[in-house]
């Protein structure tokens, strides 16, 4: 964090203050944060008031001081940051006062000579090119009406991320097909019997296990680029995509390849309400060492989505849609299955191409038949 947004203040100038109050509310560039009295006092005065964006480390947000007496001694402070300003070198003296320069003769500029004439165009040809010292045409301006939106810090923060991604990892992409059949009728089961409990699990929470049991299989995906090492993690944390109206953030559900379905469905369930009221706190959020991002409630059927750096893949989701297939053993002749596109975007500094086909083998045959993640 290298600045943020006085969201609230939550107490008054004059307001007692307790060891551990909450204070203020913070907006960094991925969530909104309570700030607690650092220590017992009174809240002298506020310097920085709610809704000042784009506040520097280190800049004074207010004074708390000991005794309430004290209060009114900084009822007119105004912040100058001359504490903060560098001392200044000593002036030196003064130039002795000299008689003016006279003023230099007048310039008169000489008429530029005529331009030549255009060359004439050979037949069949086109015109000669307009001359470097050409006036360039006037931008047309853009008709209609048009609004200028403030870049957030979350959004400052995506860009420049995802920008970096794009130019310094290099990105590949593999795509399979998975038929989920059986994991729908698995899912249908599962939340039958523990409707009672209020468990209803979703396609993404299979989806989330399948990646951390491949990663487990796979470990060259489940790893870092550091520069000169590679670092392969032990636990999979899988960062789940989840869209806010504030932009992308990527809570994560930790030592995934450890929980079991309907562990994962709740907790991602608690973290993606949490993003959405922008409350979560930043080891929620920050880490992680593989990614999903679903768009399949959009009914997009297939997608390649950016490495979320340090991570060597993401995995990109599409919706399932009915297929049709070449079944002898029915009397139509075919059968209709449900299918669905993933494609893995990997860092080919870590994960070559065969790497990256092995852990789609594995997913796939995870979701195609989810009894295989207990073995």
């Amino acid at each position: 964090m290298e600045q943020g947004t006085i969201v609230s203040w939550e107490k008054k100038e004059g307001d007692k203050l307790n060891e551990g109050d909450l204070l203020a509310e913070i907006e960094t560039d991925k969530a909104t944060m309570g700030f607690e009295t650092p220590e017992e006092g009174y809240l002298a005065k506020i310097i920085i008031p709610a809704g000042t964006k784009d506040v520097a480390i280190g800049k004074l947000m207010c004074i708390i001081v000991q005794e309430e007496s004290d209060v009114a001694a900084f009822k007119d402070f105004k912040d100058t940051g001359a504490a903060a300003a560098p001392p200044k070198p000593a002036a030196a003296p003064a130039p002795a006062a000299s008689a003016p320069p006279p003023p230099p003769p007048p310039v008169v500029a000489a008429a530029p000579p005529p331009p030549p004439p255009p060359a004439a165009a050979p037949a069949g040809g086109m015109a000669a090119a307009p001359s470097v010292g050409a006036a360039a045409p006037a931008p047309v301006a853009p008709q209609g009406g048009y609004i200028d939106i403030p870049v957030s810090n979350i959004r400052g923060v995506i860009a420049k991320r995802l920008l970096e991604s794009k130019q310094q990892i290099p990105h590949y992409y593999v795509t399979v097909e998975c038929q989920v059949d059986n994991l729908m009728k698995l899912r249908e089961k599962i939340n039958k019997k523990y409707e009672k409990q209020g468990v209803k699990v979703s396609v993404n929470d299979f989806i989330i296990k399948a990646t951390a049991i491949a990663c487990r299989k796979v470990p060259e995906s489940n790893s870092y680029w550091m520069g000169n090492v590679i670092r392969q993690f032990d636990n999979v944390d899988v960062s789940v995509a989840v869209s806010t109206d504030r932009g992308l953030i990527t809570p994560i559900v930790f030592s995934a390849d450890r929980k079991g379905v309907i562990d994962i469905s709740k907790e991602i369930k608690e973290l993606a309400v949490k993003a959405r009221e922008n409350k979560l706190k930043p080891q929620e959020f920050q880490g992680g060492t593989v990614s999903v991002s679903n768009l399949g409630m959009f009914g997009v059927s297939q997608f390649c989505a950016v490495i979320n750096p340090p991570q060597s893949c993401i995995l990109a989701v599409g919706t399932t849609s009915k297929k049709l297939l070449p079944d002898p053993d029915s009397l139509k002749g075919f059968k209709e299955v449900n299918v669905m596109n993933v494609t893995l975007s990997a860092d080919h500094r870590t994960v070559d191409g065969a790497v990256a086909a092995k852990w789609l083998q594995y997913f796939r045959d995870f979701i195609e038949d989810p009894a295989n993640m207990i073995l």
